[in-house]
This record gives C-alpha cells, structure tokens and sequence, in this order.
C-alpha cells in the first residue's frame, strides 16, 4: 500500500484534541495511528496536534494548521497526511486542494488499506471488499475530467444519459448488494457448521490487535496462525479443537480490535464476530506491557458490548508479564482485576493456571443430571446422544435412566423435549 521497493513512503499524523478529550488521549491515539502507519508499510516523520472547541467543518482543523502542515509536507517531502479522525468528503476534498503533492487519508482509509493486504479467505475478502465500497459510496466527487454528462445509446438529441459519477454510483451500490448477498451465503454455511458444534464448550479469543491472541491459539493448539508485530496481522477467525484436562473444548481466534474501529468495519465483519456472540466463555487478552493496558481493556469492552456479549461468562487474561520488571504494575492490575490470570504466552508462564481456571468455568457450566425416560422415548436418547455426553444409561423394566453431563442452560430444552414426547 505504502511502501514501494525503493523506499517507504513518508507520513505526516494529525490528531485534534476537542470535545472532553485529553491531550494524553489524542498522544495515545496519534501513537496508535503510528503503529497503523509503520503496519501499512509508511514512515512517520512528524506529528501534529490542535486543541480546538470543536472540528473545523472544512478543513479539520484551523486554516492557520493547514498552512503549517503544508509547509512541512512541501519541506520533509512528505508523501502521506494520515488524519486520526473520519473526514468528510468536504474535507478531504479541501485538504487535498491545500497540501496537493500529498495524498490525504483519514484512519479508517488506512485501516482499510492494511485490510486489503492481510485479507486471505474468501470470506475477509468479501467483508472487506464491503467496507471499502460502503466508506467510497459517499466520497465519490467530481474530480475527473471525464465527468460531463454523456449522451443515451440512440443517436438522438433527446434522453440525457447518466454523468459518469452517477453510474459509478450506481455500479457501487449493485456491487454492494452482491456482496451482501455473498456474506449472507457465507454466514448461513457458518450457521451450518455453527449448529454441529453447539453441543461443545465454545471459548473465543478477543483482544486489542497485537496483544497474543494468535500465539495463545497457536499454544493450545496446532493452528498455526501468522504471528507478527504488526496490527491486524490475521483477519480471518481461526477455530481449533483442542482438549484441556481431557475436557473437548472449541477454541476460535477472532480480529483484533483497536481503539476508534470504524463501525462500518464492525458491522462488515459481523458473521467473522459472531463466534465470539456464539461462545460459552469469551478470553480478553490483554497486553499488560502495555502503558494504555487499561484503555485498551476497555476498548474490548466497548465492543464487546456492541456486539450484545457484555453479559457473557468472560475471563481476563494479562499477557506479556515476562516484559513487565516493576512487578508492582502486575500487583495493581490484578487488583483491580481479581478474577483476572497474569502469564507469559512466550515464556508460557502460568499457562497450566490458566488452563485450570478455564476448565473450572466449563465444569461450573455443565451439570450432571440423571434422566428418567420412557422407552418410547428414542428420539429424545438420540437428542440426548447428539447433544450432551451420555454416562450411562440404565434399562429398567418400564423405563430407562439416562445419566448425562450437560449445559445448565440446555437441561429445561431436555425436560421441554421430553415433555412434547410425553404429549404425542
């Protein structure tokens, strides 16, 4: 995207500190924007921030700014602007006319950018492909030369045809449906896999990006997921069998998340996200090397909560404690997260504690009960065959008592199950 075989391209970051934001805030979030950059393949050669009331609606920030970050582009030779914030199309549009050697790109153009080169399966293709179209829809303008109205197919002076700009629209919006189309095929052959699975313990990986979600997946089992320091470095959900003292449990390795993701990317990746709605317990890694360890757990939470899951059974995992040497950081965090388990992915430090703690959740989930089933009752054994482990079952003279290990939430669908049997 940035980066060519010659050299890396040169970036300029801009940030605005307004509304109830800190000037820490906007640093942490220009310092995230950097990580974006240098993952996008660019260099970054300067920063600059403006304390305003409010956004300038045409240019971002104060036209005083512009000129500033304009010299610099014409002096550093800069190749990119990269604005923290979404821009309009006005905006863009005006900030492309002052600093015109540069390109302009807002936070979500660069995150869609380091999409396209890491989207692998068919299904992040098509989720990104989405996105891209649905944040160009709106920002298509005028700027071509060959955007004059042109002439209908007949020969005649009558029928106005379309401008180029409205049947580029037009061809967005189709191809937009089609994707949508795509995705929800994709989804229901998920939903298929989804329901062959539902009797298993279901646990899912999520995390602000880069905080070893993917080499935690890689310890408990053999999935071999690209691990890099890099943001975003995997797209595609990873899902693994894996059996933790000899407990079957199904892991899954979702996106990271990162401060400020664009909600049309969240919606894009919906079905991608729906196995952490789906899962029985949700691990949030976190990087507690990390000095904005704990904004980045509450950007977990904020999107966990979009996503309807803030209710779900969850456990907080602080990873990365072997890179922490003030253990007193370790002390505090876990303090305000007791329920929380410190390890070292790398040096897998604490890991068999981790395990203990996860499989303690699947046994407090699970609940052994004893079933008392007519013989007419074949269908429901079959049920219960399909969807719980079966102990043992005992043939007595005018019944059956069928011992099982099931979820507490799915014993009242037995009872229900058997109950319609009894009635028909």
């Amino acid at each position: 995207m940035f980066e060519t075989k010659e050299e890396k391209q040169r970036a300029l970051l801009v940030g605005v500190i307004h509304g109830h934001q800190s000037e820490q805030e906007v640093g942490e979030n220009l310092a995230e924007l950097g990580l974006l950059a240098k993952t996008a393949g660019a260099e970054v050669i300067g920063k600059f921030v403006q304390k305003r009331a409010q956004i300038n609606a045409a240019l971002y920030v104060g036209k005083g700014k512009v000129e500033e970050i304009s010299a610099s582009v014409t002096m550093l030779k800069a190749d990119l602007v990269i604005f923290d914030d979404e821009l309009t199309p006005a905006q863009t549009k005006n900030l492309q006319k002052a600093m015109e050697t540069a390109r302009i790109i807002d936070r979500s153009s660069l995150i869609l950018d380091i999409f396209v080169r890491h989207a692998s399966s068919k299904e992040s293709k098509t989720q990104v492909e989405l996105a891209q179209l649905q944040y160009l829809l709106p920002r298509l303008t005028r700027a071509w030369t060959h955007l004059e109205r042109q002439r209908g197919a007949t020969t005649t002076r009558g029928g106005m045809g379309e401008t180029q700009i409205e049947i580029d629209r037009r061809l967005i919006r189709n191809r937009i449906a089609t994707l949508k189309i795509d995705l929800g095929k994709i989804e229901k052959q998920r939903d298929t896999r989804r329901k062959s699975r539902d009797e298993m313990f279901k646990v899912a990986l999520v995390g602000y990006t880069n905080a070893g979600k993917s080499s935690l997946m890689n310890l408990f089992s053999d999935a071999g997921v690209l691990v890099e320091d890099k943001l975003f470095a995997t797209l595609d959900t990873t899902i693994r069998k894996i059996n933790l003292q000899e407990h079957e449990i199904l892991l899954s390795d979702t996106v990271g998340f990162i401060h400020k993701l664009p909600h049309h990317l969240v919606a894009s990746f919906k079905s991608t996200l729906q196995e952490v709605q789906n899962a029985d317990l949700i691990l949030k890694v976190i990087d507690l090397s990390s000095p904005q360890f704990e904004r980045h757990l509450g950007t977990v939470n904020e999107v966990l909560m979009d996503l309807g899951v803030a209710e779900s059974q969850t456990l907080t995992i602080f990873n990365k404690i072997d890179l922490i040497e003030n253990q007193e950081i370790i002390s505090s965090a876990l303090r305000d997260n007791q329920d929380a388990v410190p390890i070292s992915v790398l040096r897998q430090v604490n890991i068999n504690q981790l395990e203990d703690a996860i499989v303690e959740i699947r046994r407090n989930d699970y609940v052994v009960e004893v079933l008392r089933l007519e013989h007419s009752q074949q269908k429901l054994l079959a049920f219960l065959h399909r969807s719980a482990d079966v102990l043992r079952v005992d043939y007595e003279e005018d019944h059956l008592l069928v011992e099982v290990r099931l979820k507490k939430g799915d014993l009242d669908h037995i009872r229900k199950q058997s109950m319609l049997e009894d009635n028909t």
